[in-house]
């Protein structure tokens, strides 16, 4: 039986690991091919988490050619809108359109706000806001230009529904993301292209490792009435990467066709408290 996406390709920022890795491998298994991006190199050193790798970007690579569907993947870093355009058009090129942008690739950096430098808050918002618009601008244009709509799907955080402690830089960007996706949805609805912006809570994928659990310890000792403004409803207290790939799947495929300028929760319900 065909998948929800058969046919179609998704170009995927942040497809090393984690999310980004969890998204192009569903999509593959319902049968889209992948234009994968990732910096796959160092992250700004205020970042408290190890980075993607090569050798990550290339597990990737081999898990979507293990479901049968191509995919093209390449080293860039999403604030290089140069980059990431000849990206996009080598992968037309090769794979005949596109379809789908999932806008993944972002970074996070716990901090009480005086503890922020100016270094600090351009790289989050560099990284996550322009990274974002970068990446829907390389792209958007090849979804006009093959006339059969699209979907473009933008990855927020609960922190860009509810706002998120110890982040200021964090929470703005991903609310910049919230109101850019929603923008989009405006000016793109003409071209049949929905726009939506997904929220995860907490997951689990390797920007909780490294020194994140101990920079977030530090940033929580500064105001503790605050450390738990993120409760999920749900027992579960943190979802897996698949679970978000498969809201941004749904949101990719016909069943979602109707849906657009909307904000996705997949945060075991921990925006509502």
């Amino acid at each position: 039986m065909a998948g929800r996406l058969t046919g179609k390709v998704a170009f995927i920022t942040g497809a090393a690991r984690g999310q980004g890795r969890a998204h192009a491998v569903r999509m593959a298994t319902e049968g889209a091919d992948i234009i994968a991006v990732d910096v796959a190199g160092p992250l700004p050193p205020s970042v408290p988490y190890d980075s993607a790798t090569p050798d990550d970007l290339a597990e990737t690579v081999r898990l979507v050619e293990r479901t049968g569907r191509r995919i093209l993947a390449s080293t860039v870093d999403t604030r290089d809108l140069d980059g990431l355009r000849k990206v996009v058009d080598d992968g037309v090129a090769a794979l005949g359109r596109l379809d789908t942008i999932v806008a993944n690739a972002g970074i996070c950096v716990p901090e009480p706000w005086d503890a922020i430098t100016t270094d600090s808050f351009r790289d989050v918002m560099d990284i996550n806001v322009t990274g974002t618009w970068n990446t829907v601008a390389a792209g958007a244009q090849r979804i006009i230009d093959g006339g059969r709509g699209g979907s473009i799907i933008l990855i927020s955080s609960a922190a860009g529904v509810k706002m998120q402690p110890f982040m200021v830089h964090y929470t703005a960007s991903k609310h910049a993301i919230t109101g850019m996706a929603r923008a989009l949805a405006a000016e793109l609805g003409k071209h049949s292209i929905r726009v939506n912006s997904v929220h995860p809570g907490a997951v689990d994928t390797p920007m909780g490792g490294g020194e994140m659990v101990a920079a977030l310890g530090r940033a929580f000792e500064t105001n503790p009435p605050l450390a738990h403004m993120i409760t999920p409803f749900l027992p579960a207290w943190i979802a897996e990467p698949e679970d978000v790939a498969a809201t941004v799947c749904w949101l990719a495929g016909d069943d979602a066709r109707y849906v657009t300028a909307a904000q996705i929760a997949v945060d075991l319900g921990s925006t509502q408290f």
